[in-house]
């Protein structure tokens, strides 16, 4: 599929705190600082090839880089000081997960890479945080210590999690085959900000909690990495959560409450992690769609998601009362059926982008009590941060294009 219309970008992703985002491009690297929106550095093509994924943790010296696009650089082993080959010898890999160390001193871009890990499958995302890193495959998931004395500690099978269902016309041109074994080219790049791979890590120093889908249709696995002997096969808690597919999945901060969306994308539920009991279920729409990003703010008082329909959503959680309900909620009793649809919660809130252009959404600071905003990154290059009220009222604060926005010195 032609780059041209997204202008090269293949994936977006938040730090742990969404204070930063970092953009993988056909061009290479970029990282920006959220508030105020300015580039914080950047890797370019000479250095690291064409990217497929990028991961940040927190706001340290220290990548995640998976080449990918039309050029990678780094496609084979790199033959680094530290390499963690997870596949039998001489069997071919594809493009590693390399370990960039911006702090590390060198005039060689690879004097920058300190750490690699080596598959045989391709890896479609990364998570990190202080002290561990996730590395998600198609049917299995990888836990590591990181990022002093990396070894395996976990290793998680899963239902298939390609996740690469989406409505064609989301996309700019036709969509491509399926992605090829080690052949470096990335699916559709709208389905890369979170629909790939489908897996979340808890950044809190108290909870050490994993979740991903699990081996039953619309189920997810909670793992408490903690609790969990490495190298044992301790059975993860499961929730029931869906009766399609899992096609998104977040957890709040400290690691209490997890939402996640089917295939479907009419709604989204929360569950408490402790208890797996259903917390509440909101009603994005009634018309299918494919959510690209789950998140909640950094209270756990509200939380946003983004579509293909090009709407982010923004639902109330600590005041459920604010979020809107069906106006057949005050006619009374009515069917079964029809009671599910008019008890459902609808957004307080909302906002557009355009629905050709992917996006990641996240909560911004609060500027005052009684006002929140939302920040929402395209994949078109274009940034938009909305401002709303309690009462629902939302309105557009800043517009820029962050590809644009340049900063001449090297990450």
């Amino acid at each position: 599929m032609t780059q041209q219309p997204l202008r090269g970008v293949t994936s977006l992703r938040f730090n742990q705190d969404q204070s930063c985002f970092c953009c993988a491009m056909e061009t290479g690297v970029r990282v920006y600082n959220v508030e105020p929106l300015m580039e914080k550095g950047h890797l370019d093509h000479e250095q690291v090839g064409s990217m497929g994924l990028v991961e940040m943790l927190h706001r340290s010296n220290l990548l995640a880089l998976v080449g990918g696009g039309s050029s990678p650089k780094f496609s084979e082993i790199s033959g680094l000081p530290l390499t963690l080959n997870l596949g039998p010898d001489n069997a071919p890999t594809c493009p590693a997960v390399l370990i960039w160390d911006d702090a590390r001193e060198g005039k060689d871009s690879k004097d920058k890479l300190v750490l690699e890990f080596t598959f045989t499958k391709p890896v479609l995302a990364v998570r990190m945080r202080h002290d561990k890193i996730v590395i998600v495959l198609r049917n299995r998931i990888y836990v590591y210590s990181f990022p002093d004395n990396p070894r395996k500690l976990f290793e998680f099978d899963t239902r298939d999690n390609p996740k690469a269902s989406i409505h064609s016309e989301a996309l700019p041109g036709p969509l491509p085959g399926p992605c090829l074994p080690c052949t470096g080219l990335p699916p559709p790049p709208a389905l890369w900000p979170h629909t790939l791979g489908l897996c979340d890590l808890c950044p809190s120093l108290e909870k050490q909690l994993l979740v991903f889908p699990g081996h039953k249709c619309g189920s997810l696995q909670l793992v408490d990495l903690a609790s969990t002997k490495p190298g044992t096969s301790s059975a993860p808690f499961t929730i029931n959560a869906h009766q399609s597919d899992v096609a998104c999945v977040s957890l709040n901060q400290p690691g209490t409450v997890v939402a996640s969306a089917s295939q479907k994308g009419t709604l989204i539920r929360l569950f408490d992690t402790q208890s797996k009991e259903k917390l509440v279920e909101l009603r994005r729409g009634t018309d299918p769609a494919t959510l690209y990003c789950i998140n909640f703010s950094h209270d756990s008082s509200f939380l946003c998601a983004s579509s293909d329909k090009g709407t982010v959503h923004i639902f109330a959680l600590k005041d459920t009362r604010l979020n809107r309900r069906s106006a057949l909620a005050r006619v009374g009793k009515v069917g079964p059926m029809i009671g599910q649809y008019v008890d459902s919660q609808w957004s307080l809130a909302s906002f557009t982008v355009p629905a050709e252009s992917a996006c990641i959404c996240a909560f911004g600071r609060n500027t005052s009590k009684n006002v929140n905003s939302v920040i929402a990154i395209c994949v078109d290059g274009t940034f938009h941060k909305y401002v709303f009220t309690p009462d629902g009222n939302c309105n557009r604060e800043a517009f820029d294009v962050y590809l644009d926005i340049c900063d001449d010195d090297d990450f």
